[in-house]
């Protein structure tokens, strides 16, 4: 919101996605620990949506081996970010995908 963007939240992953039938997010920021549905099954429900083809997808998580950002990539998000997430690079990842040039 500091940013001048729109911002929306959800308490879990079932709740996400619901929001999404309303709101057509451009950035969608998912903690892979989520109750009742991970983060890894909503990225891949997203995915499955017209508009979330375009998404970019931020995966959010503690884990931060080489094989949780694989696993991450495989799963639909464009991105893997370790918290706590240096605010800089994720304003910098955010305004990359506004302007695509």
């Amino acid at each position: 919101e500091l940013a001048g963007h729109a911002v929306y939240d959800a308490a879990d992953g079932i709740r996400g996605l619901e929001l999404l039938k309303v709101v057509r997010a451009d950035v969608g920021i998912i903690d892979i620990g989520l109750p009742f549905m991970d983060g890894y099954q909503v990225a891949r429900r997203i995915r499955e949506q017209p508009h979330g083809r375009g998404m970019l997808l931020l995966a959010l998580t503690g884990y931060g081996s080489l094989e949780d950002a694989q696993r991450s990539s495989e799963h639909g998000f464009d991105h893997h970010l370790i918290k706590p997430v240096d605010p800089d690079r994720l304003a910098r990842l955010i305004s990359e995908s506004a302007d695509p040039s």
